[in-house]
């Protein structure tokens, strides 16, 4: 198994970087999936295929979207089955009244928070780290 378990060691060791540009949320047929767009995450659901990607890009090809927000990675390898790390977060974060859509990958998780709310998001992170 690949990453940190301990959810003392992921939170003394968060760092964090926040992506240049805006992301959306979207959702499309699967018929109606544009060949020539870059998403950041695709997942299929039944009801569709929901993209995670650039507002320029969405714009551009006509797509609707929702949650203009800023993408921070937690640059801190974490488990898949890690426990607590992103309910942790979530927590400090709903505490200053913000919501986060998290999205874990294989070596990150990453935290889209909304447009405007980004410097906010870093400060109570930067404080989660302080306060372990």
């Amino acid at each position: 198994m690949s990453g940190e378990l301990s959810l003392d060691t992921l939170l003394a060791t968060l760092t964090t970087t926040l992506a240049e540009g805006i992301y959306v949320f979207a959702t499309v047929a699967p018929e109606a999936m544009p060949a020539t767009i870059t998403p950041r995450m695709i997942f299929a659901e039944a009801e569709g295929i929901t993209l995670i990607l650039l507002r320029e890009e969405a714009e551009a090809h006509g797509i609707p979207f929702e949650f203009p927000s800023r993408m921070i990675t937690l640059d801190v390898h974490s488990s898949l089955e890690a426990v607590g790390f992103i309910a942790r977060i979530a927590t400090e974060l709903a505490k200053h009244g913000m919501g986060v859509n998290p999205v874990s990958g294989f070596y990150h998780d990453h935290l889209f928070v909304p447009e405007g709310r980004e410097q906010d998001a870093l400060r109570i992170l930067r404080e989660i780290v302080a306060c372990k």
